[in-house]
């Protein structure tokens, strides 16, 4: 009878254990899992049955040039991180991932894979083409839900720049702190994406992806790569 009540307190804790990393899938971690995790909900969605509200509030801006630009506004550096999903007191967001420091000097976002133009965009370059605000939903699924006020350059715009070759399926976003997300190509091009380069009308917080972090509102969040350094098309 001991070991009876042995095993089962074994095969609760590895049932308890599983229900945690499917969780952990939806979110956006500090590193990818070690090993391939079970088929989740963000993996299989389309932009044709999103998962998610649809973002409100669209609006569309056409290419600029330079002069019309801003000027550039380096968010400072946190004080203090929020741990793993507790709430940015200063945004009112939740906190995932790890932040880096990125020089916007030298920033460059890359586009590369099966494209036939490679690019090489710096933050100004991004911030000239057709850009994209809306209201959007950020859901880390089992943790929380963050609406807010985004605004960066079309994804759909990029992709056309770099124009994929046929049999390009994927792209894989890939971050500063090391996190990457595959969406299809066909979601990607959808045409409300966009790569964040503000919050509320100003640049994105270090926080939460400065200089750039990846928009898909019909899309969970762990799509929504924070610090993003380069788009893969396989």
């Amino acid at each position: 009878m001991a070991t009876s009540g042995w095993a089962g307190r074994v095969l609760a804790a590895l049932v308890f254990a599983s229900s945690v990393t499917a969780l952990l899938v939806a979110c956006h971690r500090t590193q990818p899992p070690a090993t391939p995790a079970p088929a989740a909900p963000p993996q299989a969605q389309s932009s044709a049955s999103p998962p998610v509200p649809a973002a409100t509030g669209l609006e569309r801006w056409p290419a600029r040039n330079a002069s019309q630009l801003p000027p550039i506004e380096i968010p400072a550096w946190p004080t203090s991180i929020p741990g793993y999903t507790e709430l940015d007191p200063a945004t009112g967001l939740h906190m995932t991932g790890e932040p880096i420091h990125i020089d916007i000097a030298s920033y460059r976002l890359k586009v590369s894979g099966l494209v036939r133009h490679p690019l090489s965009l710096g933050y100004d370059q991004i911030r000239m083409l057709p850009g994209i605000r809306s209201r959007a939903t950020t859901i880390c699924k089992g943790y929380f839900e963050d609406n807010a006020v985004w605004g960066g350059a079309s994804l759909a715009e990029i992709l056309r720049m770099a124009e994929p070759l046929p049999g390009a399926k994927n792209l894989e976003l890939m971050g500063g702190d090391g996190y990457s997300a595959e969406v299809s190509l066909a979601d990607a091009g959808a045409g409300d994406n966009y790569l964040a380069y503000e919050l509320a009308g100003k640049p994105v917080p270090v926080l939460h992806g400065f200089p750039i972090r990846a928009v898909f509102p019909s899309l969970y969040g762990a799509k929504w790569v924070k610090w993003l350094l380069e788009i893969k098309v396989r």
